[in-house]
Parts: structure tokens; C-alpha cells; sequence
């Protein structure tokens, strides 16, 4: 998200936490602090291989709630990092899954992360729009909780709420409701919101 009318609208829908991409080769890059920046719904700050100091400056221009870090960061660097950051920010690591022991790569993070992101393998960095299988997350049983990311649409709904894993949090919106990119279709957003909402147990929207 960039764009302070868009911004402002996405969050009166309710969402739970909303992202800002630092990472400059992304094409929702944020390359100044937008005219509107949310209130009432947690900020996510996007950081692909950055170097700490530049996270923490960001930290402090965007008073960031999360932390994802998006890129080949290791162990160790997230727990620099975590001892580096105000207590009350919390580190999402993705994990990149093509196979269902790739959701494995998470022990390392174990120590490290308070959430991690779940989402398709891919050549790049910042995600491809596309799902893997969602089957796969029966191979995690680590203890952290984790965010389902990559492709989902205005029409999964009811695979969503078909997810029993014991550590599903949340799920992330991202490319399928946008008008352009780093531009959010509220009308698309709010439809899925409302049929997410009107079942029990619903994951955290992001």
C-alpha cells in the first residue's frame, strides 16, 4: 500500500495488519511516507536482504508493528535483528514452498520469528501470484504461527475456511484484489471480508 486515499479506505474494511514494500525493484516499492497511514490496523514493513540500520529507520518513520523479511536472510540475522528492535515489533519470515518439505525451512527460523508466511516458490523476490499446494502445510508442525500466501483470490474463500491446521493465523491479500499494483479494489476486498466474517474462527486479514 502507497497511496493515502486507498490506504485509508482498505482499512475502514477491518483488515488486521497492512504492508509497505522497502524492497526498490518491487513495482508496489514505497518510496516516501504516503499522505494517510493507518490507525487502527497493525503496519508491515517489507524488507527484502536490507541492511539493519535501514530497517530500523523505517521502523521509526513508519512506527512498524511487523517486520517481514522477504528475502535469504538467516537465522542469525533475525536474531540480531529481533534484539535490535523494539520489543513491542515482531518478525514475520517468509518461507518459499514448492514441495511439502520445504515448510521445513522453518525450524531454522524457530528461535527467530513470531509469525511466518508461507507462500510459492519462485524465481524472484516478493512473491509470484500463484498458490502451491495448500496440502503441503500438513508437513509443518513447528510451533510458530503462520500466514497462507500467494495467489489467493476473491473466489477462495471456502478452500480458506476448509484449513484446519492448528497454527493458521491469517492470510495475505495482495496481487488478485488490486486495480494496479500497490492499488487495492475495496469492492473486491470488502465482498471477500464480508464472507470471511460471517464464519467462526476466521483468519487474521492481512
Amino acid at each position: 500500500m502507497r497511496d493515502g486515499t486507498n490506504i485509508e479506505g482498505v482499512e475502514k474494511l477491518g483488515i488486521d495488519l497492512m504492508g509497505f514494500i522497502f524492497y526498490d525493484k518491487s513495482p508496489r516499492f514505497v518510496p516516501q511516507t504516503p499522505s494517510y497511514l493507518p490507525e487502527r490496523c497493525h503496519r508491515v514493513g517489507v524488507f527484502v536482504n536490507s541492511t539493519m540500520s535501514s530497517i530500523l529507520s523505517k521502523v521509526l518513520e513508519f512506527r512498524l508493528d511487523y517486520i517481514q523479511l522477504h528475502g535469504n536472510e538467516n537465522a542469525d540475522y533475525c536474531k540480531v535483528l529481533k534484539a535490535k528492535l523494539p520489543s513491542r515489533v515482531k518478525i514475520i519470515k517468509s518461507i518459499s514452498v514448492s514441495h511439502k518439505d520445504d515448510v521445513l525451512q522453518s525450524k531454522e527460523y524457530e528461535q527467530s520469528a513470531d509469525l511466518f508466511l508461507f507462500e510459492n516458490k519462485c524465481a524472484s523476490y516478493g512473491g509470484s501470484g500463484m498458490k502451491f499446494k495448500w496440502s503441503h502445510l500438513s508437513s509443518y508442525n513447528g510451533r510458530i504461527p503462520f500466514i497462507l500466501s500467494g495467489g489467493i483470490g476473491p473466489d477462495d474463500v471456502n478452500s480458506i475456511l476448509e484449513i484446519s491446521h492448528s497454527n493458521f493465523w491469517g492470510i495475505d491479500l495482495n496481487s488478485r484484489f488490486e486495480s494496479s499494483p500497490g492499488i487495492k479494489d475495496t469492492d473486491l476486498l470488502r465482498t471477500f471480508i464480508k464472507r470471511i466474517d460471517n464464519e467462526q474462527n476466521q483468519p487474521i486479514i492481512y
